[in-house]
């Protein structure tokens, strides 16, 4: 009897305040430790290394964000024996628009036509000469939660007025394609697997569910599913999404990335896919039938979103059905990626010179990077609270979907919440998913951890207040007892019985 081969060493790569795609329950079956290595950001890349190598890591599951992609393509070439999944080179489009449009024209992959300026005149004087309306995206930077960086702009004077305010660089300019719908294909093993309908709500121009849109999961075209297994398969993608618009019988594709919104159903067959490609067939590779999407579609998203390991039955047909399958067979199935190259990164010096490391990055470029450094500031400044917690904030958490955390914002705004459980009362969160968030998102904040931008945020104590609880704990040190507050000057026991419920010490 063939002795089996010995399974790789998987982790799961983590980072500080941001969203994590994977956890240990979407590898069921997986018979060996799972390790999980978490970068801190700042000067961690050394300890990040020598951490993963301690641990003996063969293989790195986790996708990186836009801000820490330079800083991982330098920790990928120190770590040579180390998978990372998705590659580096596969989440090339993951960093920025302006990489997703490199991207498809290094594939020549069907996309609206796009302008990128790193010169704000010459970006000007395009403004002037072409065609309206137009879209403005933000390029580079955090995730986009919701569209709220992308814009459809109807005049000059409008776009120009836009970046003048944004003061977003590069300067991305898209043809505006003309829909009320755009389709969103997610894949495995360049199989699609999941693929619906965004429509934009009434009056609108976004397709963005936070924006007032909505899903549906039936009819979605066979070409747009083509488009998304053509980029799949040239991003060499274990897993991928596309955001396809159709007009006038073509395809275009709008975006695309390893990081994406997704069910945890979604995420475990992910993982099944992966423990598949890693024990060369021990496990096995899950079946998804094409369009199954159609009937798990016609599900309550609320029960939806809490289903784990859903599996299909195979459809074994008759003698004379089996002529007429078996004549499309294999051409939808999964398959494993190709093992992706360096060269597999398209060339961007045309638009801003050669990058090697962070530093090449060009100074417009690195400011957007800093507004992303601001965010995981205002993070790192203390816990997060009901009272005070941000929509940037609340993606960060493990398994939130944009329109829940949309929906907790708004809950929270329009009522005095004292509970975390109260989340119970909105439609797919359950305990499960609140237990996994009460770990981050907390009733009240710790007044002796809470940075002054944290503090701040509450509405109780507002800015001047804050700055007098962060003095006076540099002078005297952390609060004993909530009543030491008093001993700050201007605080009364009246105001401090209105913040009482939004604070502890822990």
């Amino acid at each position: 009897m063939a002795k089996k081969s010995k399974l790789p060493k998987l982790g799961l790569l983590y980072l500080d305040y941001v969203l994590r795609f994977f956890d240990r329950s979407n590898f069921k079956g997986w018979p060996d430790k799972i390790e999980h290595v978490v970068y801190h950001w700042g000067n961690d890349k050394k300890r990040f290394i020598e951490e993963v190598k301690k641990k003996k890591i063969d293989i790195l599951i986790g996708n990186i964000p836009a801000t820490a992609y330079e800083t991982f393509r330098e920790i990928a070439k120190e770590l040579p024996h180390v998978r990372f999944v998705p590659s580096l080179e596969t989440q090339f489009p993951n960093k920025s628009k302006e990489n997703v449009t490199l991207f498809c024209e290094k594939h020549n992959l069907s996309h609206p036509k796009t302008k990128i300026f790193y010169d704000r005149e010459e970006g000007y004087r395009y403004l002037e000469e072409c065609d309206y309306p137009v879209i403005i995206k933000r390029s580079y930077g955090p995730s986009n939660y919701g569209g709220y960086y992308v814009h459809k702009v109807k005049t000059e004077e409008e776009a120009k007025k836009l970046f003048d305010e944004k003061r977003y660089m590069p300067m991305y300019i898209q043809e505006c394609i003309p829909l009320r719908a755009d389709i969103r294909v997610m894949l495995i093993g360049h199989k699609p697997a999941c693929a619906f309908w965004r429509v934009a709500g009434e009056d609108m121009d976004l397709t963005n569910t936070s924006q007032g849109g909505y899903m549906t999961y039936e009819g979605v075209p066979m070409g747009a599913l083509e488009l998304a297994v053509e980029a799949s398969k040239a991003a060499k993608a274990e897993y991928w999404a596309c955001d396809i618009a159709e007009y006038d019988g073509k395809y275009y594709i709008l975006e695309c990335a390893t990081a994406f919104a997704a069910f945890p159903y979604f995420r475990d067959w992910i993982g099944q896919y992966l423990m598949w490609d890693f024990s060369e067939g021990r496990f096995e590779k899950p079946h998804v039938p094409l369009y199954s999407w159609e009937e798990l579609g016609k599900i309550d998203s609320s029960l939806l979103r809490t289903m784990r390991h859903i599996g299909f039955s195979r459809y074994t047909p008759s003698t004379d059905g089996a002529y007429y399958v078996n004549d499309r067979e294999g051409r939808w199935d999964m398959e494993l990626a190709e093992e992706s190259l360096p060269e597999d990164i398209p060339d961007d010096s045309h638009l801003h010179g050669r990058i090697e490391s962070e530093e090449d990055l060009p100074e417009a470029v690195l400011e957007e990077s800093r507004s992303g450094e601001k965010v995981r500031d205002e993070l790192e400044d203390g816990e997060m609270s009901l009272g005070s917690v941000t929509l940037t904030e609340l993606m960060t958490l493990h398994g939130m979907e944009e329109e829940i955390a949309v929906e907790v914002i708004r809950y929270i705004k329009s009522r005095d919440i004292k509970s975390i459980e109260e989340l119970l009362e909105l439609e797919g969160i359950d305990k499960q998913t609140l237990k996994v968030w009460a770990e981050d998102l907390h009733d009240r904040v710790d007044i002796n951890r809470a940075g002054y931008k944290t503090l701040s945020r509450i509405e109780a104590i507002g800015k001047k207040l804050a700055q007098k609880i962060v003095d006076f704990r540099k002078e005297n040190g952390p609060f004993e007892k909530i009543e030491d507050m008093l001993k700050i000057k201007g605080l009364g026991k009246k105001r401090l019985a209105k913040i009482r419920d939004h604070i502890a010490i822990k």
